[in-house]
């Protein structure tokens, strides 16, 4: 009898237990919305941070929203357009980030980025390509024609063709030409052929080497190149014949020369371009980029501007003079011994340079410059 009135109770206990589980989760849905209704008060003394601006400097969005750097970088980006702050002195001192610049052949992009994408995407590749077509043309050429000229058995007498000055200013120019691109032909695409061949380290300070011979050369081919376009702009200039030498390509093609003065029409059209303009351009490109012109500021953007005005003027300019000095070299019989010791057969005159052969001929220019120039100051002296 006692058990069984304790398993009753038991039983009336848990049910009872039971019974206040299933009321309590009755009731929590509606104690919920009752707790969200009272706000939450803030602890006695605690004041909020003031909302960030968007024009607040790094230091006022440190105290306003710590750790959020978002001002000093936004400064970073825009540092092309307006300056940023610092102690060092100098150009562009505050400017990380040039502008937004978009040179031809360049996307619209920082000037230094734009300025990358036009000489690894159109100076390097073309100019590459270029250089390699005109030699292949040349050795092309060559192959199915051979050297020019000699059809006319020398006579012994011989014209003065090229005075001391004249061998004087051309040799300066051809040699300083000569390192300055040998120099910038291994620094520009060096390490597409010569750099897997012998390694990093003879790579580098080969360019360093050369870069070196580069900075010292381009100030002498500079003055070599003044000294060249004032000595020989006389006999450049175009005349009425020079014409008819376009028209019939020089002869080239054929069996016999066109006629022509002292230079031929070939021979000033490269003068004027691949001399005048173009090595002009080369050298004063070249002056900025060595920093010799005391007038410029040498910002970032003048220094990329003269990069590419100097890399694709020296692309052309090689381009161009390399023709010159095949023919002037193994191209034409003749040619180089005229450069180096300034005579010529009056055969190889009258073959290539006609008409300045006649006149030469015909007393209106002397055969020995150089003796009537010594002749005309002793007789001057003799009177005197």
């Amino acid at each position: 009898m006692t058990g069984s009135i304790r398993n009753l109770l038991m039983a009336a206990t848990a049910s009872l237990a039971l019974c206040g589980a299933v009321a309590a989760q009755t009731a929590a849905p509606t104690a919920a919305p009752a707790e969200a209704a009272s706000p939450k008060k803030a602890p006695a003394g605690f004041a909020a941070p003031a909302e960030p601006k968007p024009d607040e400097s790094n230091a006022q969005r440190a105290k306003s929203q710590p750790g959020n750097n978002a001002p000093l970088w936004r400064a970073v980006r825009e540092s092309g357009n307006q300056a940023g702050t610092t102690s060092l002195p100098g150009v562009e001192k505050g400017v990380l980030i040039q502008p937004f610049v978009s040179y031809p052949g360049s996307r619209f992009t920082t000037a230094g980025e734009a300025w990358r994408e036009v000489r690894n995407r159109w100076i390097i590749p073309y100019g590459g390509s270029l250089l390699l077509l005109i030699a292949l043309s040349i050795a092309l050429f060559y192959w199915k024609r051979g050297p020019l000229g000699g059809h006319h058995p020398d006579t012994g007498r011989k014209i003065e063709r090229f005075t001391y000055f004249e061998r004087a200013a051309h040799w300066s120019v051809a040699i300083t030409f000569v390192a300055l691109a040998v120099s910038g032909l291994v620094m520009a695409f060096g390490k597409f052929f010569l750099l897997p061949v012998i390694g990093a380290t003879l790579f580098g300070w080969l360019t360093w080497a050369l870069k070196t011979l580069h900075n010292f050369a381009g100030p002498m081919f500079a003055v070599a190149l003044v000294v060249f376009i004032v000595g020989y702009i006389r006999d450049n200039i175009p005349r009425a014949h020079d014409l008819g030498w376009l028209a019939k390509g020089g002869g080239m093609l054929g069996g016999h020369e066109v006629p022509s003065g002292r230079y031929n029409a070939g021979e000033k059209v490269q003068f004027w371009i691949a001399v005048v303009f173009l090595g002009l351009a080369v050298v004063g490109s070249g002056l900025v980029l060595d920093m010799l012109l005391p007038s410029l500021s040498y910002t970032r953007g003048q220094m990329q501007i003269a990069h590419i005005i100097h890399a694709a003027a020296s692309v052309l300019m090689m381009a161009l003079i390399g023709g010159h000095i095949y023919l002037g070299s193994v191209g034409v019989k003749g040619a180089y011994q005229g450069m180096v010791t300034g005579q010529v057969d009056e055969a190889w005159a009258r073959e290539h340079h006609e008409l300045w052969y006649d006149d030469i001929k015909a007393g209106k220019i002397p055969a020995q410059r150089t003796g009537a120039a010594d002749a005309g100051l002793g007789r001057a002296s003799h009177q005197t």
